[in-house]
């Protein structure tokens, strides 16, 4: 090839190089975003929850199965990711990042591989459940759970009167239901006698 149309040919290549560049770059981000994307997606299922490792298939699991939020006469389930995993972008992504710490350090470390182990560490985990969720107002609670729409005429007078307590005191959802799926550890404190900042807990949804 004559060195002019080789010259022509380097001069065209080094034009169209940083336009395949973009067009590589884009495709790659695509991808990423795609992994990323099916990654939340995947771990945020109720198999992957519940059944990914024996830690969870062989406790948690098997108390939430036939509990009030697996089976009740409305049909309507509640599992573990509605529970446990943010709805809202920002505060899903760190739960996740806080996840990762919690494989490391429940399943690598083999810390709750057995029964006994598990319930050792139960009050530990319960107690840290649950201020989470008095810290965020039980924020995944009220993903259900609106208490604009309950109906006090649908309510038995006790829970009319217990949500009226609770509004009046600013206690929030998982100061009194709890429990619900999971054991309560014996002896400890219980969601009421956690100490948590509660003027970082938003008021706007409180019953």
């Amino acid at each position: 090839m004559p060195p002019r149309a080789l010259a022509r040919l380097a001069r065209w290549a080094a034009g169209k190089r940083a336009f395949m560049v973009l067009v590589a770059g884009f495709f790659l981000g695509v991808a990423g975003l795609s992994v990323f994307g099916t990654t939340m997606v995947y771990t945020s299922t109720e198999p992957f929850c519940a059944t990914s490792c024996h830690e969870m298939a062989n406790n948690s699991n098997l108390e939430y199965m036939g509990s009030s939020h697996d089976r009740n006469r409305t049909g309507v389930r509640a599992t573990c990711v509605d529970c446990h995993v943010p709805h809202s972008p920002i505060p899903l992504y760190i739960a996740k990042m806080g996840a990762l710490n919690d494989l490391w350090s429940h399943h690598v470390t083999k810390a709750v591989d057995t029964k006994e182990k598990f319930d050792a560490q139960r009050p530990k985990m319960a107690q840290r459940v649950w201020t989470y969720m008095k810290g965020n107002d039980s924020r995944e609670c009220r993903h259900c759970h609106n208490p604009a729409n309950m109906d006090p005429d649908r309510q038995s007078p006790q829970a009319v009167a217990r949500h009226a307590k609770a509004k009046r005191e600013k206690l929030t959802c998982v100061d009194c239901h709890f429990g619900i799926t999971h054991k309560v550890p014996e002896g400890g404190p219980g969601p009421q006698e956690l100490e948590v900042d509660r003027s970082l807990i938003p008021r706007s949804a409180i019953l």
